[in-house]
C-alpha cells in the first residue's frame, strides 16, 4: 500500500483543522523552524503509531521539516480523525495507513506497512508497534536505532521487555518527561475526558457522584475537571500513598465494591485490566454511565457484562446500553476504548505542544546519540525537558528569575550553616 486512508475528499477540512491546531503549537513550531535548517534527519526513515488527529499531524509536519521520510498509522482503532489522515496524504504527501473504526485485523495490517518501510526511528503510543517489531520481525529489531513511548501503558509494557531482557533497541520514555506527563496526562486527559463524556451523553455532572478508578496524573486531571464541573468525586485506588494523596486533595476514596453502590459516571484511569467487572456491575445503579480513559480497552470487562446482559444496543452514538436481566440498564462509553479521542477530539493542541516537542527533539537525540545508547528505557534528557519548558514559556510571554553568582555558589556549598 502506498497509503490507506478513508477518503481523500475529506483532505481540505482536515487540512483546516491541521492548521488551526499549529497555532496553538508554537514550541513545535520553533523546533521545526530549526529542523528546517538543519535537516537533521535527512535520508532517515521514522514510522510512528500515534493516535491520527491533528496535534500529530503537526508533529509529521515537524520531522519532515526535518528530511525525514515519515509512514503514520494508528495506535488505536478508535482515535484517527479520517479528514486529517486524508490531508497528510494529499497535502503534505505523509503516507498513513489508519481508518477511524478499523478491525483487529486492518489495525495490525497498518501496524505491517509502517514495518514494511523498515524505520531506523520509530514512535509509539502503546508500544504495539514496537512489540509487534519484537515478535514477529526481529532482523529488522536489530536494525532500528531507537524509539520513543508516548504513553504509560506503553512505557510499562516497555519497561517489562527490558527487566525480561527481550528489549532490542533504546526506548526514551517520553511519558516521564515532566513537560509531558505533568500537563499533557493531568490537564489533557483531564479536559477532553470530560469533554468526550459530555459529548457521548449530554449529561449533567453537576450533584453526581463521578468515580475516578486511579490516581495518577491522568486520574489526577480526570478528578480535577469533574469537581470543577460540580460533581462529588470518588476516587478508588490499589496504591496506599495515591489514595492517601487523593485524600488529602479532599476527594472521597473507597475500594471499587462501595464506589460502584453509588456512581453516576465511572471513568477507568489505570493503565490496568479488568478494573470494572462483574462484581461491580451487579450492584451498580440504573443508568450508571461507564467510561474508559486508560490506553486499552481492558479496564472496563465487558465480556463480564455482555454475559449479564439481556440486551445490547446503541442508544446514541458512542453509547451503548446493556440492560440486564433485572431491568437495569448499564452505558458504556466509546464501546469502552479511549473516551476523549473515541468521542471527542482528544486533548488540546498546547498541551499537545509540549509532549511532541518532547517526542520531535527525542527523536534528534536518537539519531545523534543511538551509538552509545544501551538496550533499555531511558528518561528524557533534562536538558530536553528544560528546553521546551522555557520555549513553552517564551511563547506564553513569560519571563522568570535567574540564580544569581551567590545563590549558585551557596546552593552548590555544604559549609554554609545557620
Amino acid at each position: 500500500m502506498e497509503y490507506h486512508v478513508k477518503d481523500l475528499s475529506l483532505a481540505e477540512l482536515g487540512k483546516n483543522r491541521i492548521e488551526w491546531a499549529g497555532q496553538d503549537m508554537p514550541v513545535l513550531r520553533k523546533i521545526g523552524e530549526e529542523f528546517e535548517k538543519e535537516k537533521p534527519f535527512h535520508g532517515i526513515t521514522i514510522g510512528a503509531c500515534l493516535h491520527v488527529t491533528t496535534e500529530t499531524a503537526n508533529l509529521m509536519i515537524t520531522l519532515k521539516k526535518g528530511g525525514a521520510n515519515v509512514y503514520l498509522t494508528a495506535s488505536n482503532p478508535l482515535s484517527t480523525q479520517d479528514d486529517v489522515a486524508a490531508a497528510l496524504v494529499k497535502y503534505y504527501d505523509i503516507p498513513v495507513f489508519a481508518i477511524r473504526g478499523e478491525d483487529r485485523e486492518t489495525y495490525y495490517q497498518h501496524l505491517k506497512e509502517i514495518i514494511k518501510r523498515e524505520p531506523q526511528i520509530v514512535i509509539d503510543d502503546g508500544a504495539d508497534l514496537i512489540s509487534t517489531i519484537h515478535k514477529e520481525y526481529p532482523e529488522l529489531a536489530e536494525k532500528i536505532w531507537g524509539g520513543m513511548e508516548e504513553t504509560t501503558t506503553g512505557v510499562i509494557r516497555l519497561r517489562a521487555m527490558e527487566k525480561d531482557r527481550v528489549l532490542k533497541f533504546p526506548i526514551i520514555a517520553v511519558n516521564d518527561a515532566l513537560t509531558k506527563h505533568l500537563f499533557d496526562n493531568r490537564y489533557g486527559t483531564g479536559q477532553s475526558t470530560i469533554d468526550g463524556i459530555l459529548r457521548a451523553t449530554n449529561r449533567l455532572l453537576a450533584g453526581s457522584y463521578f468515580v475516578v478508578a486511579g490516581y495518577g496524573w491522568c486520574g489526577k486531571g480526570v478528578a480535577m475537571r469533574a469537581r470543577g464541573m460540580g460533581a462529588i468525586v470518588i476516587v478508588t485506588e490499589v496504591d496506599p500513598i495515591k489514595a492517601l494523596e487523593a485524600r488529602m486533595d479532599g476527594y472521597l476514596v473507597m475500594p471499587m465494591e462501595e464506589a460502584a453502590k453509588l456512581g453516576d459516571f465511572f471513568v477507568t484511569v489505570t493503565g490496568n485490566t479488568s478494573v470494572i467487572r462483574k462484581e461491580h456491575f451487579e450492584v451498580m445503579k440504573d443508568g450508571a454511565i461507564v467510561a474508559n480513559s486508560g490506553h486499552f480497552n481492558v479496564e472496563i470487562d465487558l465480556h463480564d457484562l455482555e454475559a449479564m446482559a439481556e440486551s445490547v444496543r446503541e442508544v446514541r452514538p458512542n453509547v451503548k446500553e446493556y440492560r440486564l436481566k433485572d431491568g437495569r440498564r448499564i452505558y458504556v462509553l466509546a464501546d469502552g476504548r479511549l473516551v476523549n479521542l473515541a468521542a471527542a477530539e482528544g486533548h488540546p493542541a498546547s498541551v499537545m505542544d509540549m509532549s511532541f516537542a518532547n517526542q520531535a527533539l527525542s527523536a534528534k537525540y536518537i539519531k545523534e546519540n543511538h551509538q552509545r545508547l544501551e538496550k533499555k528505557v531511558y528518561p528524557v534528557p533534562r536538558e530536553i525537558d528544560e528546553k521546551v519548558a522555557r520555549l513553552k514559556l517564551e511563547a506564553l510571554g513569560v519571563k522568570i528569575d535567574q540564580l544569581t553568582d551567590k545563590q549558585i555558589k551557596y546552593l552548590q556549598s555544604w559549609e554554609f550553616g545557620t
